[in-house]
């Protein structure tokens, strides 16, 4: 069952990672424009990959010392190798069995919850700023990249057109 996760969360660090790469193209002012209700385009990049790593550090207990609140940064080759770094830590943790059921006690002691929520947490919360992300490029009138898993499948080899072959 963990396989299926992990190409979940290779999918999603896939995914953030080809929207660090368009964004690279952008201008710093172009990274500046509001990406539809979080804040601007790398402010949102910020907040998926600082969150990622939040998340994964709840089931981990292995926090990134760069994973706190209020570190943010402006510095894409940076953002991109934090997500490298919490795909590696989800990598980890799916590497093991994983206690869906294990009660975790969040937010001071004020929210409970089981490691599932945390993990279907963890990639909604992703996809839907990401989702944000994207049209926040599209307004600058930059065609954003195609980030379904049919694309990730793809451009990894986990998928084809049969059609193709003929």
């Amino acid at each position: 069952m963990n396989e299926i996760l992990h190409e979940a969360f290779r999918h999603s660090a896939w995914a953030t990672k080809t929207l660090i790469t368009t964004c690279k193209n952008l201008s710093s002012e172009q990274l500046e424009h509001p990406a539809r209700g979080f804040g601007s385009i790398l402010a949102t990049l910020n907040h998926v990959i600082l969150a990622d790593a939040g998340y994964a550090a709840i089931l981990t207990a292995v926090r990134p010392a760069w994973a706190t609140d209020g570190n943010e940064t402006d510095d894409l080759a940076q953002l991109d190798a934090r997500v490298d770094e919490t795909a590696h830590l989800w990598e980890q943790l799916l590497g093991e069995p994983v206690d869906a059921e294990r009660v975790l006690i969040l937010d001071a002691g004020e929210y409970e919850c089981h490691a599932a929520v945390v993990v279907a947490q963890a990639l909604h919360h992703a996809s839907a700023h990401r989702e944000q992300i994207r049209a926040g490029i599209a307004e600058l009138g930059v065609q954003p990249p195609d980030l379904q898993p049919w694309a990730y499948a793809a451009e990894t080899g986990r998928a084809h057109w049969r059609r193709d072959e003929k």
